[in-house]
Order: C-alpha cells, then structure tokens, then sequence
C-alpha cells in the first residue's frame, strides 16, 4: 500500500495519475499548502524540502520526495511506464528532466506573474510568457508525427501533461501548437487521468482547448 502526500498542483496531479495507471492500491492525504500544511513537523519528515507530492510506501518502507523520483520508483516497483534498460529507458528519463528543469518551474513562474499578480511586473510577465511559448515550441516539434513524447505513453507523459492543462493560466491557444494539442486530448481521455486529475479532492472537469 502506498501513502500518497498531495494537493491539487500539475506536481501533485503527476503521483496520482501515475497511481491511477499503474494501479497500485494507495490512500490519498491531503496536504493543503494554501493552510501551509506542507511545513507540518510529520509531514516533513518524508518531504524535508517542504513540497508536494510525496509517497510513503508501507510495503518497503521507502518514502520518497520530489515528483520525478518518485515516478522513477513506481515505475521500477511495478515495471510499467518506464523502459528496464536501454537507449528507450533514458529518452524517457532525458524528456522527464526536461519537464522537470524547464517546463515545471517556467510555467510555474507564468502562473505566478500572469495570472496571479498581473500587471505588476511586465518584465517577468513578458519573460515567462516567451519562455511558456518556446517550451510549447519544444513539445509540439517534439511530438510531430509521435503519439507520445519518448516512444510509447510512459512517466514523460504523465509529468508533462499536468502542467499543459493549465495552459488558460498560461495565457496560451492550444491551436498555435496542434500535436500537443492532439497530444493532450488524447492523454485527457485516458480513464486513469480522469480519476487522477481528480485527486485528492474534484476541483472540476479538465480544462479543453
């Protein structure tokens, strides 16, 4: 059984529908950072850096922090998601990084300068507007004439994914970039995004370009 620490954030949405997808049975607990939860003393001693999602899993007594490692370890855990070996295993690993040093926290600064504070910084605005775009540039070359970003549906895909369905807070037209487009409705439509998306509580339906 795994203890999954979480909240309704693209990071957060990553552990659950990955959860959903390998179908490891798992009990959800809500970590609300908007009550600053994530600073409470037993809940950082799984996530010392204070951040959502973390899991614990009872089986082995591991617990780990940090989205992309504990992608990492769910996939190994059950062999699904994620290639054993090879040049297939670190395409997969190469475009999780990518998510992880680009598309999460630029985005994550898009959010907080255009839809959170607008109109009081346009330098930054401006700054991570271009750079939301350039990333969606990156994704949409990348996904031309692939179903998926490395090779079949995996963690790439999962870690990704999250972060481009908030693409209103972003400020950008999913028809200026049609594979990931096409991309993203097809990963919207998979039954285990749906439950995943919705935890650990239903904020609404997915968002559609």
């Amino acid at each position: 059984m795994i203890d999954l620490y979480t909240w309704t954030t693209p990071n957060g949405r990553k552990a659950s529908i990955m959860l959903e997808e390998i179908g490891l049975p798992y009990t959800v607990h809500s970590i609300d950072i908007g009550k600053d939860e994530q600073f409470a003393p037993d809940f950082l001693k799984i996530s010392p850096n204070n951040r959502i999602p973390a899991i614990d899993d009872r089986d082995t007594g591991i617990s780990i922090f940090e989205s992309g490692a504990l992608m990492i370890y769910l996939a190994d855990k059950t062999g699904k998601l994620l290639p054993k070996e090879g040049a297939a295993r670190y395409q997969v690993i190469e475009w999780l990084m990518w998510q992880m040093g680009g598309i999460g926290p630029m985005l994550g600064q898009a959010h907080h300068f255009i839809k959170y504070n607008k109109g009081k910084a346009p330098y930054a605005e401006e700054r991570y507007s271009k750079e939301a775009h350039r990333l969606y540039g990156v994704l949409d070359r990348r996904l031309e004439g692939r179903d998926f970003v490395a090779g079949d549906y995996s963690i790439a895909d999962i870690a990704i994914w999250p972060w481009i369905s908030r693409f209103e807070w972003q400020e950008v037209d999913m028809k200026q970039y049609p594979n990931v487009k096409r991309w993203y409705e097809t990963i919207a439509a998979r039954p285990a995004v749906k439950k995943g998306y919705a935890v650990p509580k239903d904020t609404g339906p997915i968002p559609m370009p």
